[in-house]
């Protein structure tokens, strides 16, 4: 764990938010009562995590021609930690900040690497963003890491859904995942394959795929750690002020 941001925002206006539409636009009232429209960067189901009146921060950019000049950065929840059968709430959760930005995870996982942060990918010197693979050579991944005794392959994805204790991904059927995970089997074992979970938000200690949302998708994780594919879920903790990593979630893959 780091006590150091590793990405600090640029000043950010809090405010609160109206309505959420059209997956790209959010509707805010900022603390001065100024009612804005801000793009959000999320295009998911965003489960649990767009509940209207809820605290908010965005981020305001200077380009004269952006047509929303304002981003939604973050949201505040308040999510319960454990829930009995009968819906009674056993361990009621603390108001936690939540990333909305899903353009930012990658720049902070790349300054993760660069700082050599996470021990259990071993030695490497050269870090290369968004390098084509696959079968038809149409995918990406998100980073290749080389110098060691194998490249490899670090695929991130953003969560921000969590269920009881545990944050999990996807929250809705990711077929686009699912091609993922079948692409980095495809490389094992001459390559290592790394999935890279981004836990958005810093109150879940455990990490768990949604199985309920696209049980196609916990198959083929499983599948691949069975062939080698390695998964690292990051814990970072969202502030205002910046993110800070907090270091891995215990994975429940059973």
């Amino acid at each position: 764990m780091t006590t150091e941001w590793l990405y600090r925002y640029p000043p950010l206006l809090p405010g609160t938010l109206l309505k959420r539409y059209k997956r790209f636009f959010a509707d805010i009232q900022l603390a001065s009562g100024e009612v804005i429209t801000a793009h959000c960067p999320n295009t998911g189901p965003m489960t649990c995590i767009s509940t209207v009146g809820s605290p908010v921060q965005v981020s305001q950019s200077d380009r004269p021609h952006r047509k929303l000049p304002y981003t939604w950065e973050m949201i505040q929840v308040c999510d319960p930690l454990a829930i009995a059968p009968s819906g009674e709430v056993l361990e009621p959760g603390v108001p936690t900040w939540v990333g909305v930005n899903t353009a930012l995870p990658n720049r902070v996982v790349n300054l993760v690497l660069e700082q050599h942060l996470l021990p259990q990918l071993g030695s490497y010197d050269e870090i290369q963003p968004e390098v084509p693979y696959g079968s038809d050579g149409k995918s990406r991944i998100d980073f290749r890491l080389l110098g060691g005794d194998r490249p490899i392959y670090v695929e991130v994805k953003s969560t921000t859904w969590v269920e009881g204790k545990f944050a999990r991904f996807p929250d809705t059927v990711t077929s686009r995942g699912q091609k993922h995970l079948r692409e980095l089997m495809a490389l094992l074992p001459e390559t290592r394959g790394v999935m890279l979970y981004f836990i958005n938000r810093g109150d879940r200690a455990n990490f768990a795929p949604g199985d309920q949302t696209d049980p196609v998708y916990g198959q083929l994780l499983r599948q691949a750690i069975t062939q080698g594919l390695e998964v690292l879920p990051c814990r970072f903790e969202i502030t205002p002020v910046g993110i800070r990593y907090l270091g891995l979630a215990t994975p429940c893959l059973a």
